[in-house]
């Protein structure tokens, strides 16, 4: 079973945003590396030296500028053994890619696709170490 490891919340003004989920749910919003101006990491919950979430279950996740597919509504991203395969079984079942694969930094691959209802989804495969 693949879980949900991820979040993204799009917003029109990052700084505005930031400080709305900082004031009220108490999260720890930061600029992304390398992607201060598009992408800011949401810190939900503690995390251990390797930057994953102590807590079973919990996720963090980003906060990123409304530009490209499926950028204009929150969209969850699940965790899978293979990207490639996955982007497959997502034709195969009806749904399309609307955000070709990409590499993010040295963490992993990412997909955006759409399901036969409409709605994008995140696909992520983490990078073996």
């Amino acid at each position: 079973m693949n879980g949900v490891v991820h979040f993204e919340i799009p917003a029109d003004n990052l700084k505005r945003a930031n400080r709305f989920y900082s004031t009220v749910f108490g999260w720890k919003v930061e600029p992304a590396k390398g992607m201060e101006d598009q992408y800011h990491m949401a810190i939900t919950t503690e995390m251990d030296k390797n930057r994953m979430p102590k807590n079973p279950g919990a996720i963090n996740g980003g906060l990123m500028t409304k530009e490209g597919p499926g950028s204009d509504y929150p969209v969850i991203v699940i965790d899978v053994p293979s990207l490639d395969e996955s982007v497959k079984k997502v034709q195969k079942a009806g749904g399309k890619v609307v955000m070709e694969k990409q590499k993010v930094m040295d963490m992993g691959w990412y997909v955006r696709v759409k399901d036969t209802e409409g709605n994008v989804i995140g696909i992520w495969e983490t990078i073996k170490r």
